[in-house]
């Protein structure tokens, strides 16, 4: 659907109408009600709000268990003070270390493979490289044009205005590249946190991210709340789309041991 075309199906009713196999990606879905119908085998991710499944609000639910999973989720809403910032910065170092490295166990062709057509580890890193550039760079540094050119912004940004901002979405960095541009990321976010207090973290961000970003205030702190919060989530689905990359791997290697036995080596002397 053309970005012209997004309120195309506003008050729409589809009756009797076969979705299977449907994706649906960076839609309005609000107050959209579905009734009598066949939903198996679903998968649902996004902001999650009032979900009410046969009459049962599962909000709370989906919400409890992803904390449980992902306590530093929990950590990030408590943020409060510059010393809560610089604790949760710790964790996301930590988080992320642990998952490049599980990452590193796997050939690199893998890291750009993407599962179920979502970024791959690559270009999730690659995304991490923009919101930084964007909330950091720009909005809180006030650099005109922070953006690494092979950054990719969210996944409804228009392509034109990417270019605009000097940034290639069809480039194809190297994984070295990748996490040299992502290090130095790390890096400026680390810089900005060490030294940030808690007035400073009101003090009101002296541009936007980009320039299509609405024209409203933003602090330095909720700046910084913004890059945790990508931080945490794109970690989630790294994790998640790790775990399949781990599977097919070993799955691949099993059959190829298996076909490089010669024939009767399990059958004993």
């Amino acid at each position: 659907m053309a970005a012209d075309d997004r309120t195309a199906f506003r008050g729409a009713s589809f009756t009797g109408a076969d979705f299977t196999g449907a994706r649906f990606r960076d839609c309005d879905l609000r107050k959209v009600k579905i009734a009598d119908s066949w939903l198996t085998d679903v998968n649902v991710s996004g902001l999650v709000g009032n979900f009410v499944v046969n009459d049962v609000d599962v909000t709370a639910y989906v919400e409890g268990e992803l904390d449980r999973r992902h306590p530093e989720r929990v950590q990030l809403r408590a943020m409060r003070t510059a010393d809560d910032y610089r604790a949760m910065w710790v964790t996301i170092e930590q988080l992320w270390a642990e998952t490049v490295a599980r990452a590193g166990r796997l050939p690199e062709p893998a890291l750009h493979h993407r599962v179920d057509d979502e970024w791959s580890f690559v270009e999730t890193l690659r995304h991490l490289i923009f919101a930084t550039d964007a909330w950091a760079g720009r909005a809180i540094l006030d650099e005109p044009a922070p953006y690494c050119p092979f950054g990719i912004p969210h996944g409804s940004y228009p392509p034109a205005d990417a270019a605009a901002l000097g940034i290639e979405v069809d480039a194809r960095p190297s994984l070295a590249e990748v996490m040299a541009a992502r290090g130095n990321r790390m890096a400026l976010v680390r810089g900005i946190i060490d030294g940030v207090t808690d007035s400073s973290l009101e003090q009101v961000s002296p541009r936007l991210p980009t320039p299509r970003h609405p024209d409203e205030t933003r602090t330095v702190g909720s700046c910084l709340r913004v890059i945790m919060v990508e931080e945490c989530e794109h970690r989630r689905y790294a994790v998640r789309d790790l775990a399949v990359l781990e599977a097919d791997h070993t799955a691949s290697r099993s059959a190829g041991d298996h076909t490089a036995r010669p024939a009767g080596a399990d059958q004993a002397p």
